[in-house]
């Protein structure tokens, strides 16, 4: 396993890796092959660090999430700032989910320096990844907000809807976030029927992803159709229909859990 999670740092880190941030944006050094740091190329740079946060080891060596003061200015002949959709593709799986660790950690200590309840100030546990409030003993932990998202089928058809949101011509699978009270089947149902006006029978659990975009844990199912036309909710689909598996749309990379839904159900299809 590349990468091995742990809340607690070491002793001693003179070999540590780090993933920069700054202002909410990754920093990249545009002559690596990944976005990690060592400390000794960190510490050369003198960047002031203003929060840290240990994710654990990636082979072996340890690994930290740092945001730089908002207000240094990274050579920009040699260092790019940007969201993590950047990454997509062009690293490991397992490296984009420690940038998507890295980023959710990171804001959850930005975002929580002052306590909801009594406005006090807010300290870092040292002995588990939490934010504590010590006047009223309020304790924060890192949120993920869990999705589903769904691949809803008819025999060899497919369907996918275009969001009204999302730039491009992109078609993908339908998602929504599981509000309070719900199961994750009920929020399903829920939202096909909301967002495309039809009715699901049987479901069949995928797999998940975490999804940093910006702190989703998205929950992979296929439906099978059991009823109804499709009509797009106004102002959240710009257009939805059923695409037979050899004529598809442009549809979400493999990197993502919606591209692995299509091109699963697709292998299985072709396999009968």
């Amino acid at each position: 396993m590349s990468f091995q999670p742990d809340n607690r740092p070491p002793a001693a880190a003179e070999d540590a890796l780090h993933l920069v941030f700054q202002r909410g944006q990754l920093v990249t050094d545009m002559t690596a092959r990944d976005p990690l740091l060592q400390r000794v190329e960190l510490q050369a740079m003198g960047w002031m660090v203003v929060r840290e946060q240990f994710l654990g080891y990636w082979h072996g060596r340890p690994c930290f999430a740092v945001e730089i003061d908002a207000g240094i200015e990274p050579d920009p002949m040699r260092f790019v700032r940007g969201n993590l959709y950047q990454l997509l593709g062009r690293v490991e799986d397992g490296l984009f989910a420690l940038a998507g660790r890295a980023s959710q950690l990171l804001a959850w200590e930005r975002d929580h320096q002052f306590c909801g309840r009594c406005g006090s100030a807010m300290a870092v546990d040292l002995v588990e990844r939490a934010m504590r409030c010590e006047p009223c003993a309020t304790v924060n932990y890192p949120r993920i907000n869990p999705c589903v998202i769904v691949l809803v089928t008819r025999g060899e058809e497919l369907l996918l809807a275009r969001n009204a949101n999302f730039p491009g011509n992109m078609y993908s699978t339908l998602a929504g976030f599981i509000e309070a009270g719900e199961s994750a089947e009920d929020t399903l149902r829920r939202e096909v029927r909301e967002e495309v006006g039809v009715e699901v029978g049987e479901l069949r659990y995928f797999g998940s992803q975490s999804w940093p975009f910006p702190s989703q844990l998205m929950l992979g199912f296929f439906a099978e159709y059991a009823g109804g036309r499709i009509v797009c909710e106004p102002g959240e689909i710009a257009d939805a229909g059923w695409y037979h598996y050899s004529e598809l749309p442009q549809v979400p990379p493999p990197t993502s859990i919606a591209g692995q839904l299509i091109r699963h159900y697709i292998s299985e299809l072709i396999q009968e």
